[in-house]
């Protein structure tokens, strides 16, 4: 998966210190991402997806240095994101781009869509005055807006009207590569799907690359080239959305499977449950952090900490009873 890479992202690591007493000593740290690893071919998606505090929105903007990383290497067609200064890195920004989650609280309620929308583009000069009106019109049919909606303000749009106006502010400085933050999780259904269509299109037409990040299984099965499960702050599996959906070997990324909803009342089968909370990040197992919940856990699992394993192409799996190469 790492031939061609756009993105690859090595042992990304983002602690949050916990402090505490009358002098705010260090006692402790959030370790909301512990050692991220993967790569995004170009012209693909990949997606990160986990529980609520898996540490998967923690490492999109880590990544992008919206928050600086504790550790790790972030390389950029070629380029190594955590070693910029500010200048260069707001030069390589045009090139990566965010939509974030609340279509609504992203935009800026006192300006218009066309104010909005030329922001960047006069930040980065990349049109002239006299062409910045045509760009405009250009960017709201790539988002299948009408041209008037350009002098309108955000509280004018639909919830999936606004994530269209986001979409747009995010390919207004010709991007090429993408962070979606959960960018459907706020919409109706019907909705999700024609915004999951037009960044399948976008893609296509402008040979975009997406980290796409979510929760919802169907939503990521739809969108997905490439899934990668994290728990706890770190992958526990990843690999093609074919071999991860159809053959999942990790005991929690059955269970995330397991506890998708299915419409048809003829398909259901009994779900693994989990048991137990998820652990604090500030104090994680010892091991695989998985392992209290987990009904496969061996003595081994308490002890080492596993490594992805690749137990098929392009397929790996952290798990010290399932982790293990298949023979040829």
């Amino acid at each position: 998966m790492s031939e061609d890479a756009l993105l690859t992202v090595t042992d990304l690591v983002k602690h949050f210190p916990v402090r505490s007493g009358v002098f705010s000593r260090q006692t402790g740290a959030v370790k909301a991402v512990d050692g991220v690893s993967f790569s995004i071919p170009r012209g693909t998606t990949l997606s990160l997806v986990g529980e609520s505090g898996s540490g998967k929105t923690t490492a999109g903007r880590a990544l992008l240095r919206l928050i600086e990383p504790t550790a790790g290497t972030v390389v950029f067609d070629g380029m190594d994101v955590t070693a910029l200064d500010k200048k260069e890195l707001r030069t390589i920004r045009k090139r990566i781009q965010l939509i974030f989650q609340d279509p609504f609280g992203s935009l800026n309620p006192r300006m218009t869509v066309y104010s909005i929308l030329s922001e960047a583009i006069k930040a980065h000069k990349l049109h002239a005055k006299s062409q910045l009106r045509d760009r405009i019109y250009e960017l709201l049919e790539l988002v299948g807006l009408p041209p008037e909606s350009a002098d309108r303000y955000p509280h004018e749009f639909s919830g999936g009207q606004r994530q269209r106006v986001g979409i747009a502010r995010a390919l207004a400085v010709e991007p090429d590569l993408i962070v979606a933050d959960e960018p459907v999780s706020a919409l109706d259904v019907s909705i999700q799907a024609q915004i999951l269509n037009l960044l399948r299109d976008l893609q296509e037409k402008l040979g975009l690359t997406y980290l796409f990040i979510g929760h919802d299984l169907s939503v990521i099965r739809h969108i997905s080239d490439y899934v990668a499960v994290m728990y706890l702050g770190r992958i526990v599996e990843q690999g093609p959305v074919a071999a991860l959906f159809d053959n999942p070997v990790h005991p929690y990324t059955k269970a995330l499977l397991a506890a998708a909803p299915v419409a048809d009342p003829a398909l259901r089968q009994e779900r693994p449950l989990l048991t137990g909370d998820v652990p604090s990040p500030i104090s994680p197992p010892s091991g695989c952090t998985f392992h209290p919940r987990c009904v496969d856990c061996v003595a081994a699992c308490k002890i080492d900490v596993p490594v992805l394993t690749e137990i098929a192409p392009d397929h790996w799996v952290s798990c010290p009873v399932h982790g293990q190469p298949k023979l040829p």
